[in-house]
C-alpha cells in the first residue's frame, strides 16, 4: 500500500530527506513524475493516469505535506522500512487504508520509476 500523510502534520519537513522516489511534497506545491525518478516524455502510472512526466501535477493538498501515491514505494527495494514514517517526529505518515498494493507491486512500481531491478 502506499503511505499517506493525515492532516495532523505539522508540516516540519522531516518526511522529505530521505524518500527516494521524491514521492512527497510541501503544501501547495505541484508535482511531477519526473521528479527524482529516471522518467521524461509519456508516462503510465499503474493507476492508469497517463501523462507528460515532466508536466506540473495539481497538488493534492494546499494545508499539509501529501504523498503522490503513484511515486510510493513504502520504500521497497530501497530501506527496510518506510523513511517517512520512520523520521515523523509525530507518526503521522500512516499507511493508506484506500490503497493496498503487494510487496511485489510496489518493487514493480519501484522498477517503472526508476528503472533498476530488486
Amino acid at each position: 500500500m502506499s503511505l499517506m500523510i493525515t492532516e495532523d502534520c505539522i508540516n516540519c519537513g522531516a518526511c522529505l530527506t530521505d524518500c527516494p522516489n521524491h514521492a512527497i511534497y510541501e503544501p501547495g506545491s505541484a508535482w511531477r513524475f519526473s521528479d527524482g525518478t529516471y522518467l521524461k516524455g509519456l508516462f503510465s502510472s499503474q493507476s492508469g493516469l497517463s501523462v507528460d512526466a515532466d508536466d506540473d501535477q495539481p497538488p493534492l493538498s494546499d494545508d499539509y505535506y501529501y504523498v503522490v501515491a503513484d511515486k510510493c514505494t513504502e520504500c521497497e527495494g530501497f530501506y527496510d522500512e518506510p523513511k517517512c514514517a520512520s523520521l515523523c517526529p509525530i507518526d503521522c505518515c500512516v499507511d493508506d487504508p484506500e490503497l493496498r498494493e503487494s510487496k511485489d507491486g510496489l518493487l514493480a512500481k519501484k522498477v517503472s520509476l526508476h528503472g533498476l531491478d530488486n
